[in-house]
């Protein structure tokens, strides 16, 4: 008798509350210097797992339900929020190992919270839902709810200097949420990301063998930009991630430095597995 693919009989034995439509939500463009500065609220880009709370329950960005530990989400406002599971600096794999993980390791979400930066539902200019986010967030009192700070930042020097201590202490970037903007759905030039580096994503399509030290080990990844472009990926990885190298059809980010004159990254390093699913689910 043929057996069922691991993944296709994990998902015919999830509970149908497990799966959903993806939650609508707004997505970040790019950040293009400019005179307005002063008119957004800057925030650190948190490298978390994106998360929306719909007021009863817990969901990723790509529609799956996250079941965090008894008690976690107590006192949380019924009116949906958005926001970043989030463990600190640095700790990306660990956040989204446990945040994909059921049923839930209630050490591993020791210390996780999810910090808001905007509510969906309301239907005002990011001003007004700040304002209302910061009533909910301090009502809720609650220690695995905070919201993101938020700052205002004079002029566009200030900007780079303040984007330039956030990478000095490890963080990702700024995100940039204009006054005036309200909540849409899909990609907003309210929203707006700044990175000390571009970063973009690709599918692996093949694993290319190591060298010398490498030899026996993942050398680099072969990846396919939704353009159909391949390139190689050849650093950025751990020993760990060489020895059992991202899946071949998963989604990966990476960072690189410009384009070459083909229109191929430069510098191509791997940063993460983009894995938001639930443990055995892959994207």
């Amino acid at each position: 008798m043929r057996r069922l693919p691991t993944l296709l009989l994990y998902l015919l034995l999830l509970p149908l509350a497990a799966l959903a439509a993806a939650p609508p939500l707004m997505l970040a463009g790019q950040w293009h210097d400019g005179p307005e500065v002063s008119r957004y609220w800057v925030s650190e880009k948190l490298d978390g797992v994106r998360a929306r709370w719909d007021g009863q329950a817990l969901w990723t960005r790509a529609g799956h339900r996250i079941e965090p530990p008894s008690g976690f989400t107590h006192n949380w406002p019924a009116q949906p929020l958005d926001g970043e599971l989030w463990g600190g600096r640095g700790r990306f794999e660990q956040t989204s190992a446990t945040v994909r993980m059921h049923p839930p390791d209630a050490a591993g979400w020791h210390g996780l919270r999810l910090m808001a930066f905007d509510l969906p539902a309301h239907a005002g200019t990011f001003d007004q839902r700040l304002a209302a986010l910061r009533i909910l967030v301090a009502g809720a009192a609650s220690p695995t709810l905070e919201l993101i700070p938020q700052r205002r930042i004079a002029d566009t020097p200030a900007l780079h200097r303040h984007l330039a201590a956030i990478a000095a202490a490890g963080g990702e970037g700024l995100m940039l949420h204009h006054q005036d903007n309200p909540y849409v759905t899909g990609r907003s030039g309210g929203l707006l990301k700044l990175k000390p580096w571009d970063d973009a994503e690709a599918r692996v399509v093949a694993h290319l063998p190591g060298k010398g030290r490498y030899a026996g080990l993942l050398g680099a990844l072969l990846v396919e930009r939704a353009d159909g472009a391949r390139f190689r990926i050849g650093s950025g990885f751990k020993d760990t991630q060489r020895m059992a190298p991202p899946p071949i059809g998963s989604l990966v980010t990476y960072r690189y430095n410009g384009l070459t004159t083909h229109g191929l990254p430069r510098f191509a390093r791997f940063l993460r597995v983009r894995e938001e699913a639930p443990s055995g689910d892959r994207p």
